[in-house]
């Protein structure tokens, strides 16, 4: 599967934006998906994911501002930013595990193992 990230760029504290991930190839109907983030030099983290199911999870840091969602129509993942704060700035990824997992472990152990993921799109937010 390959994968595609648009969107992201700069934004004020409080503010929104917007992801989107354009996937092609194998994905199909068990196919997980999600977002990650990572700061140079620090640890990738997950963000938010989509189960094979729909189901969605989220990192605590995140919940309650961003939305994750998938268009299978489209072939697209978004992801809606809001309330935007300064340590969102990081280098966010498309993911895409070519089988069903729990949210739990994609948001965790799957950020480190995924199958394919986009060339990443940056994110920064300005206080």
């Amino acid at each position: 599967v390959q994968l595609v990230e648009s969107g992201g760029g700069s934004a004020q504290t409080g503010g929104p934006l917007s992801l989107s991930c354009r996937y092609s190839g194998h994905a199909g109907y068990r196919t997980s998906m999600g977002w990650f983030r990572q700061v140079p030099g620090k640890v990738r983290v997950g963000v938010a994911v989509i189960e094979c199911n729909g189901n969605t999870h989220y990192t605590d840091f995140v919940k309650g501002r961003f939305t994750i969602s998938q268009d299978t129509a489209k072939n697209t993942l978004d992801l809606q930013m809001d309330s935007l704060k300064p340590e969102d700035t990081a280098m966010y990824y498309c993911a895409a595990w070519l089988d069903c997992y729990s949210g739990s472990w994609l948001i965790n152990e799957g950020t480190h193992n995924h199958d394919a993921r986009g060339q990443g799109t940056m994110v920064t937010v300005s206080s």
